[in-house]
C-alpha cells in the first residue's frame, strides 16, 4: 500500500529578488509542512510549476494541467501534477515581498487584500499573476491527480460549501494498492467518487495513450530512430508547444524499452531556468518547451525530435546503429499494419465497406506488442548465457556477452553490441538474471513463444494476431476491470476562469489539514502491515539460443566433409601415421576457418586428454599446435565462439619431453594470440569455471558431470542447469538454519578463491614468453601495460587496492623498463584478480594473500620456462626443403645467396588457381635470390597436393618501383612474420615473408643491398656496364692500315671539343638548363679553329665538311653518318652531306653538322635536317627561342605528298608566340631576342618554302612586308594565325560550312580558324562536329579542303595561349591539351596497382575495371592516338606539321613516332622499328635514365613509363592491323620489359652526348667480337631472330604505302597483356637464355633432334607459359623441319630462309604470269652519278632498303686518298650495322669458280649477288650459313671479259671467265657456262648503273 500523494503545495507568483523584470515562484503553503520519513520533500518545486518562468499575464488565460517528473538523489521519480490558474495581480503584493520572501512561507498573510468593487470593469492596466496547485506523488496516476487538483479549483472557482482544508487533508491521507489488478474506490469528501485501478504486475510500464500519440506525432521512421538513440544511450530532446505532450512523449519512449530500464537522466519537462544541463556529458531524455528552439541550436550531438512539427534531427556527429536485419524490416512492416489497417486491403477490387480499427488505448497496446515482441527475439536465449557466480547469501551473475553474439550470429552487429555494453541492460541483467523471482509477460514471451514468432515471420497475419494477443495481456494489465467507469467530480462551470473569482484563492488552515493527516497516521500505525504476497517461481530459461539470421551455407555447405578430414587428421596424428596426417594438413588447415571445424577439433582433442595431461612426441607435437595455432588466429578478442574457451584446458595438458625433467607444454608454443590478453575473455572464463564448481557443490554426486562443459551448451534432459540449481536453493535459502547458510555462504567463497589461483596460474603461463628476454613482444599486447584497457565492466575494483597500488608503485618507469616482463604480468594479474574477486565477494583476507602469491608463481613459472626455452633451442630443426638455387645470366653474380621466404598470394587469381583454373601454387615456400640483375624467388607450394611444381617469379633489380615492408601471417604455422613487399614496373609483385630463420638483420642487409642495386650512384655501376667487365675485350684488330685515329680516341676527342665549346658546367649530368650564350657563342680562343664558329660573319663555304673539318673531325663525321639517324634521312630523300652549297639547289633540305660538337643542342644528334636555305650560324639564334634549346628540326618526309613532320621542343617566352602576344612600347635598337625571333620568323618561313608546292606561292622574297621596324618595335605581327580548342562559335560554323567532311575544312574562309572548333574539339576530348563515325574511326584522306596552312604548329594550349588569330600566314597554330610526365606517372602507378594489387579483392574482376578506369591510362592512349591520328591525316593531305610540346623530349617523342608509325611501312619492319627507336627515342634524347631512375640522382624523381607508353600505343595499332607489322607482339613487350631491366646498354642514359662521353656510341663498330654478351639490344635481337621466329609475325603481309587510321575510343582500346599475365614456371619469358630450360646443345651438335616426346602433359594456365607450352602451328612445323633435316645429316636451314621460300611459292603460284615485277623506285632526282653524295631508295618485293654512298665531289678540290678510303670503309661498316627486314636478300645467286689471291687455286663457292646491300657475297656451298667473304660493289671500277689463267677448270668456255676490278684488287671469275656468264656480267653491271 502507498500514499496516494505526499505533499500538496500551493505555489504563487513572486518578484525576483534581484529586482529583474521576471518573477519567481514562492511556496505559499505546503501540507503537511513536516517531511515524511520515507520521502523527503523535493527541492526546486517551484522551478517545475511554470517550466517556461513565472510572469505576469495581460489577459486571463484558462488553467492549465501538466505533470512534471523530478528525479531524486535515490533515483526515485517524483511525480509533480501542477494546476496552475491566474488572479489579479495586487499592487500591495510587490509591497509587502520583501527579500526573504522567497524563503519564508508565513509571509503570506497579508492582512486582507484591497478588493476591487465587484461590478467595476477590469482596469486597462490590469495583470494577472499564476498560482498553482502542485500534488507529489511517487505514483502515476495523472487522470486522478487532474480530478482531484480539478475539484479543489472548483471549490474554490464556484464557491462550494466544502471546506478545502478537508479536502486537502483526505487527498494526502488516502491510501491505495501498488499492483495485483485491485480497484479502490476514494472520495475527498466534496460529494465525488473515484476509482483507481491498479496494474496486475507493476513491473510492466503503464502507457495509456502516450506510445499511439508518439507514432502519431513522428511516424515510425523517427520513433524507430529514437528508439535505437535511446537504446545505445544518445541524448534525445523532445521539443513541442505543450507540456503535456511532453510528458507523453517522454512516457512512450521509456515504456517502448521495456524490459529495460532506462537509468539516465529522465526530464520530461526542464525548466528554462536549467537549460544548461543539456551539455550534459551524459545521455538523458529531456523535454523543453519549443519556446527555448534558439537554445537548443547549438547542441552538436543532440538528437531533436520536433512534437508539433514531426520531424527528428540527427546531428551530422551522432551515428545511431540501427536494429540488425531483418529485424529492423519486419518491425516496420507490422508497425505500418497496426498503424494503418487499411494499408493491406487499399489495392483489393472489392474492399471490405468497413474495417474495423482499434481505439487509441488499443493501439497504443499493440504498438508495445509489437516492441515486447521485438526485445524477446533480440535477447532470445539470454539467460544461457548468465554465469551464476554467487547464489548465497545474495545471487551474483554475469552475463557472457561475447558468447552472446557469437550464438546469435551478431559479433560485428553495431546496435547490439552497444546495447549489451549499455547501462539498461546492466540493470537488466541483475534485475532479471535472478533465477528465482516472480515472472512476467516479458519472461513467459522470450521462454515459451519464440518458435511461435519464428515460425509466423513470413505471414503477416499471424503476426497481427500474435501482436493483438499481446496487447490485450498489456491492456489488461493497466484496466483489470475496463467496464467499472463510475467517475463523479465536479467541474468549473464554462468560462468560469473569466468570471471574477470571489476572493483569491484562500489561505488554508495548517493545523486543520494537519490534525486530518495525524488522525489518519495513528489508524495506520495500528493496523496490521500489509504485505504483498509476492508469487515467486523459477524463471523458464527457453529454449537455447540460434543465430538471429541463418546465415548462407554456401561457403561452408559441405562442413560434414571437412570435419570428417578434421577428424581424420587428428586421428592419424595420434595413430603415428604422419605421412598420412601431412597429406591431410593443408585440407585442415583451409577447413579450420570455418566455426564448426573449430569446435570440431577442440572436442576430438578433448578425447585425447586422459587426467588432464597427454605426452606427445615432437612430430605429433608440432601438428597439434600448428592446428591450435591456426584456430586462435581467427579468433577476435572476444572469443565470442569459445573456440579459446575450449583449447584453453587442452594448452595445458598437451606437452612433449625435451629432456628428462623438462617438460614443453603446448601454451609456450600458442601464446601469439590476441585474445590472451584481453582481461574480459579471463573474465568470462573464469566466471564460467566458477559457475560449474559452484554448481557441484550443491549437486548430488550422481547427478555431477564433466564441468569442462562449454559455456552455453544445451543440458541433457536430466541435468539441471547451474540457473536451476541456484533457483532451488534461492526457495530453500530462508528455510535453512543460520549455522547452515554461513556454511554454504563459506565453501562458495572458498570455491572462488581457489579458482583465482587457478586462474593466476593459467595466465602466467599464457602471457609469458618462452624466451622471456622477448619483451618487446609483450610490451605490444593490448591490456598488458595500461590499467584503462583492462576491463569495460561497470564495477569498480575497490577492494584490495591500495596492495594493487604496492605493485605500480614499483612500476614507476614502466614504459622506460621494457624488459620487466614479469612485473608486467604480475600487474595483468593482480588487476584481474582483484576485480573478479571484489565482483565475487571473496574475503578481504583472501585477497591479500592473493596478492602475495601472484609474483611468486609467475618468478616460478619463469624459472621454469629457462629450462624449457633452453632444451628446446637444441631441438633439431624440422627439415626444411631443399634451395633450389636459380639460372643466372652469363655475368650475372649473386649478391646475397638464398635467404628462406615465403611467396605469398596477391590480388592476382593466376598464383591461387582462382577463375582460370589450376592449383592453389602460392603460398609457396623456398627463397628469395639477389643478383646483380634480378631479384629471385624459387620455391615449391607448401600445399603438398599441388605436386613437385618449382615456382619461380623474378624481377629486375632496376624495375624496381616501391618496397614496402609488411607483417604478415607465415602460411605454414600461422606466426606473423616480418615480410616484404617488392611491386616492379615490369609488373610483378613478390609479396614476401620472412622464414623465422632469418633474422632482422639479414632481411635489413636485403633491403639495403637492393637499395644498392636499385639506384647506384654512376650510370657505370649498372648491370650492362658491370656485365663482362672482367674480361674487356681489347682493340679489335684494324681490317685495314688505317692511320686514322681508333673509335674510343675519336669518341674522347669529340666530347673533349664539346666540352670546351659547351663549358665546363655543363658536362654533369643534372636537369637540362639551356647554357648561357657567351659560352656557347665563343669558344676559347686556343681550339678556335678546331670547333665550328658560330659568329654571324661567319661565309657559307666555310661550313662544308671537307673544308672545314680536320681529319680527326671528318672521322666523327662518318661516324655519325653511320647513326641510324642519318641512314634513315638518306633513305627518305632528305638531304645530303653536299660540300658545296651550289649544287644541291634542287633539294629543299639538307644534312647540317652544325650540332656534331654538341655544341648546340646537347640533347639532339650530331646531325641535323635543315632547310637547304638556312645558313648554320642562324641556327644557334633559332635554338635559344625553343626550350632547352630544341629547335625546329625534320625528322620524316611523306614519300607521297612531300609534306615533312618536324619536331622542337615548345616556345620559351619569345619566339612567333612571344611576338604574338607581346604588346608593349617600341623599345630602341634590336636586343637580341630580337634578333632569335626574326631568326625563328625566317626559319619557319624556309621551312614552309621548302616543302614543293608552296614554294612558288611564297616567292623568292621570303619576308617580302615584313619589315624590321615590325620585329623591333614588337607590334603584334598579322602573319601567323592560331585555332583554339575551345570555341563553341567555331564549332557550329564549321557544322555550317562543312557538312561532308568528317573533320570539316581545316582552313575555312574568315577570321575564324575550323580545325580549333573541329579537330580541337576533337583533341579536347568533346563530341566530333560533323556526323562521327563510330568507334573514333579518323575520316577518310580528302577531308580537307585545298586551302589549308602549309604547316601547323601543335603546341600545348597552355603554352599558345592568348594569341590573336590572323589568316596571313602560311602557318597556323594548334593547340592542343596534352597531359604531363607527372600524370603519366601518376597514372601509371594506379594501372600497376589495378593490375597486380597487393592483396586479393572482394570481387576481383570489378575491382580490376574500377581501378583501371580510375588509372586513366586508356585515356591517355586515346588522346595520344587521338593527336597521332591528327597529324597523320595534316601530313596525308600535304601539309607539313611541328609537334612543338613540352621539352619535345617525352610526349613530343611518343607523337612524332606513332605519325611515322602509322605513315610508313617501312618503320612497320623489324628493322625500321628499329631505326624508328633509335632515331626518334634514343639519338634525340629521350631521357630514359631520367624517367626510369636509373641512378641515386633519379631516385626522387621516380619512375614514367613515357616510352612504355608508346609501346602500348604501337600494340593497340598492332591489334587493330595485325598484318601490317612485320614483328610479333611479343617484341613490344621484350622492348617493354627490357628498356627498363639495365641488362643491355641501349636504353642507358639521356642522350647521344651521354652516350659519347662514355664511348658507348661507336665502341662496336669495328670487327665483330666473339660469342660474348650482347651489349646493345639490337644485337640480341638479331642474334634471336636467326636462331627462333619468336620476333616475327607470320601474318605480315602489308598492303603497298598503306597510311594506318586505327580507331582511338576507349572503348575499342584493350589492356595490354604484357600487363597482367604471368607464369610461374620460369618466371618473364624476355631472358630468352633463361626461359629456354636448361641449356641444350647447338642445333648442328644434337644428335637426337629435338624430337618430341610422346608424353602428355596437362598444361596449367597459370603455371606454364602457353606460348611455349603450345606453339603456333607454324613454328612447331619449322621446328619439325629443323628436327627432320638434323637427323638426315644435313645441315638445317635457317627457318627465315625456309619461311621466305614458302611464301615466294605461294606468291608465284598466286599470279597467272607466274612472274612477279620488281618495282624499283628512284626516290631522288640526282643524276646518275656513282660518286656524288647521294641517297637512294630501293624498293624490292622483299622489303625497303637503301643504298647510301659518301665521296666528296671533284670540285671541292681538296679530297685526299686517306678521307676517299675513310668514306669508303664507313660505308662497308654501315651496312654491316644495316641489316633489312628480311635476314639476306638475294637479288642473284648461283655457283662461280674464283681464282684465289696470289698462288692460290680456283675453287667452286656459291655467289650471292645483293642488290639491297650492294655487296657480292661468296660462300663454301649453298645451304653454308657463314658468309666466308664480301666485295663492296661501291669498291667496283669495271667488269670486263676474262682470260683462262694457270689452274683455272679445264672444261669450261673461255667466254664464261670475266674480272671484276676493284679500287684493291682484279677478282678472277669463271661461270658454268657462257649464258649464265653473261648473266653474272648484266646483273653486276645493272647493280652499279642502278646506283
Amino acid at each position: 500500500m502507498a500514499r496516494l500523494a505526499d505533499y500538496f503545495v500551493l505555489v504563487a507568483f513572486g518578484p525576483h529578488p534581484r529586482g529583474s523584470g521576471e518573477g519567481q515562484g514562492h511556496i505559499l503553503q505546503r501540507f503537511p509542512e513536516k517531511d515524511w520519513e520515507d520521502n523527503p520533500f523535493p527541492q526546486g518545486i517551484e522551478l517545475f510549476c511554470q517550466p517556461s518562468g513565472w510572469q505576469l499575464c495581460p489577459e486571463r488565460s484558462p488553467p492549465t494541467f501538466f505533470v512534471a517528473v523530478l528525479t531524486d538523489i535515490n533515483s526515485e521519480r517524483h511525480y509533480c501534477a501542477c494546476l496552475t490558474f491566474w488572479e489579479p495581480a495586487e499592487p500591495t503584493q510587490e509591497a509587502v515581498c520583501t527579500e526573504d520572501a522567497a524563503g519564508r512561507e508565513d509571509e503570506a498573510d497579508e492582512g486582507g487584500p484591497v478588493r476591487l468593487p465587484p461590478a467595476a470593469a477590469v482596469p486597462p492596466g490590469q495583470l494577472f499573476a499564476p498560482k498553482t496547485l502542485v500534488l507529489v506523488s511517487r505514483l502515476d496516476h495523472a487522470e486522478v491527480f487532474r480530478n482531484s487538483l480539478g475539484l479543489i479549483y472548483t471549490i474554490h472557482v464556484e464557491g462550494l460549501n466544502v471546506g478545502l482544508e478537508n479536502v486537502v487533508g483526505n487527498l494526502l491521507t488516502c491510501i491505495i494498492p501498488l499492483a495485483g489488478g485491485s480497484q479502490r474506490t476514494i472520495s475527498l469528501g466534496a460529494g465525488d467518487r473515484q476509482v483507481i485501478q491498479t496494474p496486475l504486475t507493476d513491473s510492466l510500464p503503464i502507457s495509456r495513450c502516450s506510445v499511439a500519440l508518439l507514432f502519431r506525432q513522428l511516424g515510425i521512421a523517427n520513433v524507430l530512430s529514437l528508439f535505437c538513440a535511446a537504446l545505445t544511450e544518445h541524448k534525445v530532446l523532445f521539443l513541442s508547444r505543450s507540456y503535456q505532450r511532453l510528458s507523453d512523449a517522454c512516457r512512450g519512449l521509456l515504456a517502448l524499452l521495456f524490459p529495460l530500464r532506462y537509468s539516465f537522466t529522465y526530464v520530461p519537462i526542464l525548466p528554462a531556468q536549467l537549460l544548461e544541463v543539456l551539455s550534459t556529458p551524459t545521455p538523458f531524455i529531456i523535454g523543453v518547451n519549443a519556446t527555448f528552439q534558439a537554445e537548443t541550436q547549438e547542441l552538436l550531438d543532440v538528437i531533436v525530435a520536433d512534437l508539433d512539427g514531426g520531424t527528428v534531427t540527427v546531428p551530422e556527429c551522432v551515428h545511431i546503429p540501427a536494429l540488425p536485419e531483418p529485424l529492423h524490416s519486419q518491425t516496420h512492416s507490422v508497425l505500418s499494419m497496426v498503424l494503418d489497417p487499411e494499408l493491406e486491403l487499399a489495392d483489393l477490387a472489392f474492399p471490405p465497406p468497413t474495417v474495423s480499427t482499434s481505439s487509441l488505448k488499443m493501439q497504443d497496446k499493440e504498438l508495445r506488442a509489437v516492441f515486447l515482441r521485438l526485445f524477446a527475439q533480440l535477447l532470445q536465449g539470454y539467460r544461457w548465457c548468465l554465469h551464476m557466480v554467487r547464489i548465497h547469501p545474495e545471487p551474483v551473475i554475469r552475463f557472457h556477452k561475447a558468447a552472446f553474439l557469437g550464438q546469435r550470429g551478431l559479433v560485428e552487429d553495431d546496435f547490439l553490441m552497444k546495447v549489451l555494453e549499455g547501462m539498461a541492460f546492466a540493470g537488466f541483467v541483475s534485475e532479471r538474471g535472478v533465477p528465482y523471482r516472480p515472472t512476467d509477460l516479458f519472461d513467459e514471451l522470450v521462454a515459451h513463444e519464440v518458435a511461435r514468432m519464428r515460425a509466423d515471420e513470413n505471414h503477416p497475419q499471424r503476426v497481427l494476431s500474435h501482436v493483438k494477443e499481446l496487447a490485450e495481456q498489456l491492456y489488461k494489465n493497466e484496466n483489470p476491470y475496463p467496464a467499472v467507469a463510475m467517475h463523479k467530480v465536479q467541474r468549473p462551470g464554462e468560462a468560469s476562469h473569466l468570471r471574477r473569482a470571489p476572493r483569491p484563492f484562500p489561505r488554508l488552515d495548517e493545523g486543520t489539514v494537519q490534525w486530518i493527516v495525524d488522525q489518519a497516521t495513528a489508524k495506520m500505525q495500528g493496523a496490521p502491515p500489509a504485505v504483498k504476497a509476492e508469487r515467486r517461481t523459477t524463471v523458464p530459461s527457453g529454449p537455447p539460443m540460434t543465430a538471429i539470421l541463418e546465415r548462407s551455407s554456401g561457403l561452408h555447405g559441405n562442413s560434414a566433409r571437412r570435419l570428417e578430414v578434421v577428424r581424420n587428421c587428428i586421428s592419424y596424428v595420434f595413430e603415428g601415421k604422419m605421412l598420412e596426417a601431412k597429406k591431410l594438413l593443408p585440407a585442415v588447415l583451409r577447413a579450420l576457418k570455418g566455426r564448426a571445424a573449430r569446435r570440431c577439433l577442440a572436442q576430438e582433442l578433448h578425447l585425447h586428454v586422459q587426467q588432464n595431461r597427454a605426452v606427445l612426441d615432437h612430430q605429433q607435437f608440432d601438428f597439434v599446435v600448428r592446428m591450435m595455432n591456426c584456430c586462435l588466429q581467427d579468433c577476435t578478442s572476444l572469443d565470442e565462439h569459445g573456440i579459446a574457451a575450449a583449447l584453453l584446458p587442452l594448452v595445458t595438458a598437451f606437452c612433449r619431453k625435451l629432456s628428462p625433467g623438462v617438460t614443453q607444454f603446448a601454451y609456450s608454443c600458442v601464446q601469439e594470440h590476441v585474445v590472451w590478453s584481453t582481461p574480459q575473455f579471463w573474465e568470462a572464463m573464469f566466471y564460467g569455471d566458477v559457475q560449474t564448481h559452484i554448481r557441484a557443490l550443491y549437486l548430488e554426486p550422481a547427478e555431477d558431470r564433466d564441468p569442462a562443459q562449454q559455456v552455453g551448451e544445451a543440458p541433457a534432459e536430466d541435468e539441471r542447469s547451474a540457473l536451476d540449481v541456484a533457483s532451488e536453493q534461492r526457495r530453500l535459502w530462508p528455510t535453512l538454519s543460520r549455522e547452515k547458510q554461513q556454511e554454504l555462504v563459506q565453501k562458495e567463497e572458498s570455491t572462488v578463491f581457489s579458482q583465482a589461483i587457478h586462474y593466476a596460474n593459467r595466465m602466467s603461463y599464457l602471457l609469458l614468453p618462452l624466451d622471456t628476454s622477448k619483451s618487446r613482444l609483450l610490451r605490444e599486447r593490448a591490456g598488458l601495460g595500461d590499467p584503462e584497457s583492462a576491463s569495460n565492466s561497470l564495477l569498480t575494483s575497490s577492494m584490495a587496492g591500495s596492495v594493487a597500488e604496492s605493485y605500480d608503485t614499483e612500476s614507476g618507469f614502466e614504459d622506460a623498463e621494457t624488459c620487466d616482463v614479469a612485473g608486467a604480468v604480475v600487474r595483468f594479474i593482480n588487476r584481474f584478480v582483484d576485480k573478479v574477486c571484489t565482483e565475487s565477494g571473496v574475503t578481504s583476507d583472501h585477497l591479500k594473500g592473493l596478492h602475495v602469491m601472484v609474483p611468486d608463481i609467475v618468478q616460478m613459472h619463469i624459472e621454469t620456462l629457462e629450462a624449457v626455452y633452453r632444451e628446446s633451442k637444441r631441438l633439431p630443426p624440422i627439415q626444411k626443403p631443399k634451395l633450389l638455387r636459380p639460372r643466372l645470366l652469363p655475368g650475372e653474380e649473386c649478391v646475397l645467396d638464398g635467404l628462406r621466404v615465403y611467396l605469398l598470394p596477391d590480388g592476382r587469381e593466376e598464383g591461387v588457381g582462382g577463375s582460370v583454373g589450376g592449383p592453389a601454387l602460392l603460398p609457396a615456400e623456398g627463397a628469395v635470390f639477389l643478383t646483380t640483375y634480378r631479384v629471385i624467388f624459387t620455391g615449391m607450394p607448401t600445399d603438398p597436393l599441388v605436386g613437385e611444381q618449382v615456382v619461380v617469379r623474378s624481377l629486375p633489380v632496376a624495375a624496381l618501383t616501391k618496397e614496402k615492408r609488411i607483417s604478415v601471417q607465415n602460411p605454414v604455422d600461422q606466426l606473423l612474420q616480418d615480410g616484404l613487399q617488392l611491386r616492379s614496373c615490369t609488373f610483378q609483385l613478390l609479396k614476401m615473408a620472412f622464414d623465422e630463420e632469418v633474422g632482422s638483420d639479414s632481411a635489413e642487409l636485403f633491403r639495403k643491398q637492393l637499395h644498392k642495386l636499385r639506384y647506384p650512384p654512376d650510370v657505370r655501376d649498372t648491370f650492362a656496364f658491370t656485365l663482362g667487365s672482367a674480361h674487356t675485350p681489347g682493340q679489335p684488330p684494324r681490317a685495314t692500315k688505317d692511320k686514322g685515329p681508333s673509335l674510343r680516341t675519336l669518341s674522347r676527342n669529340l666530347v673533349k671539343n664539346a666540352k670546351k665549346t659547351i663549358g665546363r658546367q655543363y658536362v654533369t649530368r643534372k636537369k637540362y638548363h639551356p647554357p648561357s650564350w657567351e659560352h656557347r657563342g665563343q669558344p676559347p680562343p686556343e681550339d678556335r679553329e678546331d670547333a665550328i664558329s658560330v659568329s654571324e660573319e661567319l661565309e657559307p663555304s666555310t661550313l662544308t665538311p671537307s673544308s672545314a673539318l680536320k681529319p680527326s673531325d671528318r672521322m666523327t663525321m662518318s661516324s655519325l653518318v653511320e647513326r641510324a639517324c642519318c641512314r634513315d634521312y638518306q633513305r627518305l630523300g632528305l638531304g645530303t652531306l653536299s660540300s658545296s652549297l651550289s649544287r644541291a639547289k634542287s633539294e629543299p633540305f639538307r644534312i647540317s653538322p652544325v650540332n656534331r660538337m654538341y655544341a648546340i643542342c646537347r640533347s639532339y644528334p650530331g646531325l641535323l635536317i635543315v632547310p637547304q636555305s638556312v645558313q648554320d650560324n642562324a641556327l644557334q639564334r633559332v635554338s635559344r627561342c625553343y626550350r632547352q634549346n630544341r629547335f625546329p628540326v625534320v625528322c620524316w618526309r611523306s614519300g607521297r605528298s612531300k609534306a615533312v613532320l618536324l619536331r622542337s621542343g615548345s616556345l620559351h617566352g619569345k619566339g612567333v608566340v612571344g611576338l604574338f602576344k607581346a604588346q608593349n612600347a617600341p623599345s630602341p635598337g634590336q636586343s637580341q631576342a630580337d634578333s632569335s625571333s626574326l631568326e625563328q620568323e625566317k626559319y619557319l618561313q624556309a621551312v614552309v618554302s621548302s616543302m614543293p608546292r608552296f614554294a612558288d606561292a611564297s616567292g623568292r622574297n621570303t619576308l617580302s612586308g615584313f619589315s624590321s621596324v615590325y620585329m623591333g618595335s614588337h607590334v603584334p605581327s598579322p602573319r601567323a594565325r592560331v585555332t583554339t580548342l575551345s570555341n563553341p562559335m567555331a564549332a557550329s560554323a564549321s557544322r555550317r560550312t562543312a557538312p561532308r567532311g568528317k573533320w570539316g575544312s581545316v582552313r575555312a574562309s574568315g577570321r575564324s580558324g575550323v580545325l580549333g572548333g573541329d579537330v580541337g574539339s576533337r583533341l579536347a576530348g568533346r563530341d566530333m562536329l560533323a556526323p562521327p563515325q563510330a568507334n573514333g574511326a579518323p575520316p577518310d584522306p580528302g577531308f580537307l579542303r585545298p586551302q589549308r596552312a602549309a604547316l601547323y604548329i601543335i603546341g600545348d594550349k597552355a603554352q599558345l595561349k592568348g594569341v590573336r588569330p590572323d589568316p596571313l600566314q602560311q602557318w597556323e597554330l594548334v593547340p592542343i591539351e596534352v597531359f604531363e610526365a607527372r600524370q603519366v606517372k601518376t597514372s601509371f602507378k594506379k594501372l600497376l596497382k589495378a593490375c597486380v594489387p597487393g592483396c586479393p579483392a572482394a570481387e576481383p574482376s570489378s575491382a580490376f575495371l574500377r581501378s583501371l578506369e580510375d588509372s586513366e591510362w586508356l585515356t591517355q592512349i586515346h588522346k595520344l592516338l587521338q593527336v597521332s591520328v591528327l597529324v597523320v591525316e595534316l601530313l596525308d593531305s600535304g601539309s607539313s606539321v611541328l609537334v612543338s610540346l613540352e621539352d619535345g623530349w617525352d610526349i613530343t617523342t611518343q607523337v612524332v613516332s606513332l605519325v611515322q608509325l602509322l605513315s610508313d611501312p617501312f618503320y612497320r619492319t623489324l628493322e625500321g622499328f628499329r631505326l624508328l627507336v633509335e632515331k626518334e627515342w634514343l639519338s634525340f634524347g629521350h631521357r630514359f635514365s631520367h624517367r626510369g631512375a636509373h641512378t641515386l640522382a633519379g631516385q626522387s624523381s621516380g619512375f614514367t613509363p613515357i616510352f612504355l607508353q608508346f609501346l602500348d600505343c604501337v600494340h593497340q595499332v598492332h591489334l587493330q592491323f595485325p598484318m601490317e607489322f612485320e614483328f610479333s607482339p611479343f617484341y613490344l613487350k621484350f622492348l617493354g620489359y627490357h628498356h627498363v631491366s639495365r641488362r643491355f646498354r641501349t636504353f642507358l642514359l639521356d642522350s647521344d652526348y651521354e652516350r659519347i662521353e662514355l664511348g658507348l656510341l661507336y665502341e662496336e663498330k669495328g670487327e665483330r667480337r666473339g660469342q660474348q654478351a650482347c651489349r646493345s639490344v639490337w644485337e640480341y635481337v638479331d642474334r634471336l631472330s636467326k636462331r627462333t621466329p619468336v620476333f616475327y609475325n607470320y601474318m605480315y603481309a602489308p598492303e603497298d604505302m598503306e597510311v594506318l587510321r586505327p580507331y582511338s575510343n576507349v572503348s575499342n582500346l584493350k589492356v595490354w597483356d604484357f600487363y597482367t599475365e604471368e607464369s610461374l614456371a620460369e618466371g618473364p619469358p624476355y631472358d630468352w637464355e633463361l626461359a629456354q630450360g636448361p641449356p641444350e646443345p647447338p642445333e648442328e651438335e644434337r644428335l637426337d633432334g629435338g624430337a618430341p616426346q610422346s608424353r602428355r602433359r596437362v598444361v596449367w594456365p597459370c603455371y606454364d607459359s602457353r606460348p611455349r607450352a603450345q606453339p603456333d602451328a607454324i613454328s612447331r612445323l619449322l621446328e619439325e623441319l629443323q628436327r627432320l633435316e638434323t637427323e638426315l645429316g644435313r645441315p638445317p636451314e635457317r627457318w627465315k630462309d625456309t619461311w621466305d621460300r614458302v611464301k615466294a611459292t605461294q606468291r608465284l603460284e598466286g599470279r597467272p604470269d607466274g612472274r612477279g615485277t620488281p618495282s624499283s623506285l628512284l626516290v631522288s632526282s640526282v643524276p646518275h652519278h656513282r660518286r656524288s653524295l647521294g641517297v637512294y631508295l630501293q624498293e624490292g618485293p622483299v622489303g625497303s632498303t637503301l643504298s647510301l654512298s659518301l665521296d666528296s665531289d671533284q670540285s671541292s678540290g681538296s679530297t685526299a686518298s686517306g678521307s676517299r678510303q675513310a668514306a669508303r670503309r664507313s660505308t662497308s661498316t654501315l651496312y654491316s650495322q644495316f641489316q633489312t627486314a628480311e635476314s639476306e636478300n638475294r637479288s642473284h645467286e648461283g655457283t662461280l669458280y674464283k681464282k684465289g689471291a696470289f698462288m692460290k687455286p680456283w675453287k667452286a663457292r656459291w655467289f650471292v649477288l645483293d642488290k639491297t646491300k650492294h655487296q657480292l657475297r661468296y660462300y663454301d656451298h649453298r645451304v653454308d650459313t657463314e658468309c666466308k667473304g664480301i666485295i663492296d660493289l661501291a669498291e667496283v671500277e669495271a667488269v670486263a671479259p676474262g682470260t683462262p689463267t694457270m689452274g683455272a677448270p679445264k672444261t669450261v668456255d673461255e667466254k664464261a671467265f670475266f674480272d671484276v676490278k676493284t679500287t684493291r684488287r682484279v677478282y678472277n671469275f669463271c661461270a658454268q657456262d657462257v649464258p649464265s656468264a653473261q648473266q653474272w656480267v648484266d646483273q653486276i653491271q645493272g647493280c652499279l648503273s642502278d646506283a
